[in-house]
């Protein structure tokens, strides 16, 4: 099933392989950014953090991701959520 995507923050995507392989867990991410249950969703491989609001959120969990050894674009991916209200995004990872 897809996930969808909110328009008004960004939401940044992990696969699911690299989060396990990273060591990361749920709790740390909860504690780091305060996700609310729907700020952290699972779906098949993939792993939907956000929407991400504030001004440090992702700069901060990208910067977690890539000292865990992650990879931008590889491993992990943000979408902006810069789009218009009509428009409706759902993600999916490939399998």
């Amino acid at each position: 099933m897809a996930l969808a995507l909110s328009g008004d923050a960004p939401t940044l995507f992990i696969l699911r392989s690299a989060f396990e392989r990273a060591a990361l867990t749920r709790q740390q991410m909860d504690e780091a950014l305060g996700l609310t249950p729907d700020e952290f969703r699972m779906e098949g491989p993939l792993i939907a953090i956000g929407p991400l609001v504030g001004e440090t959120g992702l700069t901060e969990l990208i910067e977690t991701l890539e000292a865990r050894g992650l990879v931008y674009f590889e491993d992990f991916f943000e979408l902006s959520g810069n789009w218009p209200a009509w428009l409706k995004l759902f993600a999916m990872a490939a399998q």
